[in-house]
């Protein structure tokens, strides 16, 4: 059966769920694509206010790149490159989505399958949870742009650990690290990522998106300007602030619009 990349939506909260399951969710180049097409779909949709990314099944969230396409797709340096263009640009893309992100990992999680979920901003794993990059088995390296996201997560000094003694590593050691957020039991792992995406789904959705910028703008190298500086303060132009704010006055639940 091959594999897919589904999107469902439950509310505010788009859930996109790598599957080839036979596979423990191996993303093939047309999963790749068919990732990076969601990731634009849901990122322009305001109605979204939070992405969750899952593996189908309980036995993995995604252990990489599927090895069978690896003689036709990455077959010498000049394929290797195009491949790497090409997945990379769909992986980055869910770092770079305007709406928060949350990674619900069961099982297995390495290789490229851990770089996707590093690119989330909240990463929750079950106990039984396994990661590692051990790429040097294959005789392969990973390439800068892949490499930069793993060590603005973890630092140099992890990267490399991963990445030298290629050992793959359970998930208490990679809530220790950095690498997730946190680790719940392995039947909590569902409730405890949609509970979360709901409580984000449930705050001011400008604000979010804002935030989300601002830390990736202060990872940038050079001063911020004005114009930066000064859009800190445009929340208060918002009709979520005045809804906010009059529902704090009234202790009510507050019901933003995204305006």
């Amino acid at each position: 059966m091959a594999g897919d990349v589904l999107l469902e939506r439950d509310g505010g909260i788009a859930v996109v769920t790598l599957s080839q399951p036979d596979k423990l969710n191996a993303m093939t180049t047309a999963m790749y694509d068919r990732l990076g097409a969601i990731m634009d779909t849901v990122s322009a949709d305001d109605s979204v206010r939070c992405v969750v990314l899952r593996g189908a099944g309980e036995r993995a969230f995604c252990p990489g790149s599927d090895i069978t396409e690896f003689g036709g797709e990455r077959e010498g340096r000049a394929q290797a490159k195009d491949y790497a263009g090409r997945t990379n640009a769909s992986v980055f893309k869910v770092g770079t989505c305007r709406h928060p992100t949350v990674a619900l990992i069961r099982g297995v999680c390495v290789g490229g399958g851990m770089e996707i979920a590093s690119m989330c901003d909240v990463r929750i794993c079950g106990r039984s949870s396994r990661f590692g990059i051990p790429i040097n088995r294959l005789g392969l390296t990973v390439d800068y742009d892949e490499l930069g996201m793993l060590v603005e997560l973890i630092g140099r000094r992890r990267t490399l650990e991963l990445l030298l003694e290629g050992r793959i590593i359970d998930a208490g050691e990679a809530e220790r690290i950095g690498l997730v957020t946190r680790c719940v039991a392995d039947g909590d792992v569902e409730a405890d990522a949609m509970a979360t995406a709901g409580r984000i789904a449930e705050a001011a959705p400008l604000v979010n998106r804002w935030h989300k910028r601002f830390v990736r703008r202060l990872a940038e190298p050079g001063p911020l300007s004005e114009a930066e500086l000064n859009e800190a303060f445009d929340c208060f132009d918002t009709e979520d602030y005045r809804i906010g704010r009059a529902a704090f006055a009234e202790k009510k639940t507050p019901q933003f619009v995204g305006r």
